[in-house]
C-alpha cells in the first residue's frame, strides 16, 4: 500500500495535467479496492483482472457495510498510514488543490479541481481525525476560496459537499468557518444571479446541515461512535472535550446566519417538519 500511496503522491506533486489525473485515479483506485466489495460472486474473471479497480463500472461494485469496513485488513492498513505525515492523503490532496487553483481556469484543470475535491470529501468521511487539518486557517481558506463566483458550478458544488465532511462532527472547525465568514461565502453563493439551480440547491442543503444542533451529548455520541467505527486513534480523547467545548446553540448559529439571510426561521421550520438528517431537533 505503501508504495501505491508513494506512486500516486509523486504523481499529485507533478506539474502535469496527465500525471495529476493519473495520481488522482491511483488514488480512487485504492480506495475503491477497500470500500467496495464486488457483488454477486467472489469470483473476478479474466477480463475483470485485467482492468483496473478504478475503471471497473459502477455496476459490478457494492459499497462494503461501516461495521465490515472497519475489521478490513486493508481498510485497517490504510487507517494506521492515515495517522502520519507521510502518508496522510488529505494533505496531499489539500497540495494538490493548492497549485490547481493558482493555474488559469479552463476546462482540464477544473475537472482536476473537482476530482480532487471528490476524493477529498470521501476520505474525511473515512478517516476523522484528518477533519482537523481544516482547524487551520490555511486548510479552511482554501476551501473557502473554491467558492469564488468567478469558478464553475461543478466546483462550487463538489466544494459545498467537501465542506460538509470537513465540518461534520467538528464544532472547532465550524467556527472558524464561521470566523472566516464562511457563511457569507455560501449565502452570497446562493444568491449570486450566476449560480446555477443545482448549485443553489446544494447551498440551502449546506445551510440546513449548519443549522443542526450541536448539542455537548451529541458530540460526545457521534465522536463515541467514531471512536467505535474506526478503532481508538491517538488524539480522539482531546480532540473530542475539545470539541464539545466549542459547540454552540442552534440560537446562536441562527442570529449569526440571519446576518446574511433574511428566512433563516423558515429554514429552521423546514428542519423540523421535514427532518432531512433524522429527528435531531
Amino acid at each position: 500500500m505503501e508504495s501505491l500511496l508513494s506512486h500516486s503522491f509523486d504523481h499529485l506533486s507533478s506539474n502535469d495535467p496527465g500525471k495529476i489525473r493519473k495520481g488522482l485515479k491511483q488514488l480512487e483506485g485504492l480506495l475503491a479496492q477497500i470500500c467496495l466489495s464486488r457483488s454477486g460472486s467472489d469470483a473476478i474473471s479474466t477480463a475483470d483482472k485485467r482492468r483496473s479497480i478504478a475503471t471497473s463500472r459502477a455496476q459490478d461494485l457494492a459499497p462494503k457495510e461501516l461495521v465490515h469496513l472497519k475489521d478490513d485488513a486493508a481498510f485497517r492498513e490504510f487507517f494506521k498510514l492515515q495517522e502520519g505525515f507521510q502518508w496522510n492523503v488529505v494533505l496531499r490532496l489539500i497540495g494538490c488543490l493548492e497549485k490547481l487553483l493558482g493555474r488559469s481556469s479552463n476546462g482540464q484543470n477544473d475537472l482536476l479541481i473537482v476530482s480532487t475535491l471528490d476524493l477529498l470529501h470521501g476520505v474525511l468521511l473515512i478517516h476523522p481525525p484528518s477533519r482537523s487539518l481544516f482547524s487551520r486557517e490555511i486548510y479552511m481558506n482554501l476551501l473557502l476560496d473554491l467558492l469564488d463566483p468567478t469558478l464553475c458550478p461543478a466546483i462550487h458544488s463538489s466544494t459545498l459537499l467537501c465542506l460538509v465532511s470537513a465540518l461534520i462532527s467538528s464544532p472547532t472547525n465550524v467556527r472558524l468557518f464561521e470566523a472566516l465568514d464562511g457563511l457569507l461565502c455560501v449565502t452570497s453563493l446562493s444568491k449570486s444571479r450566476s449560480a446555477t439551480r443545482e448549485v443553489k440547491m446544494k447551498s440551502v442543503e449546506f445551510l440546513y446541515f449548519y443549522l443542526m444542533p450541536e448539542t455537548p451529548d451529541q458530540v460526545k455520541c457521534m465522536n463515541g461512535s467514531a471512536r467505535t467505527a474506526w478503532g481508538s486513534s491517538a488524539g480522539w480523547a482531546t480532540s473530542s472535550s475539545r470539541e464539545v467545548e466549542a459547540t454552540k446553540a442552534i440560537e446562536e448559529k441562527q442570529d449569526l446566519l440571519g446576518r446574511y439571510l433574511s428566512n433563516v426561521q423558515d429554514l429552521v421550520e423546514d428542519l423540523r417538519e421535514s427532518m432531512p438528517f433524522g429527528a435531531a431537533f
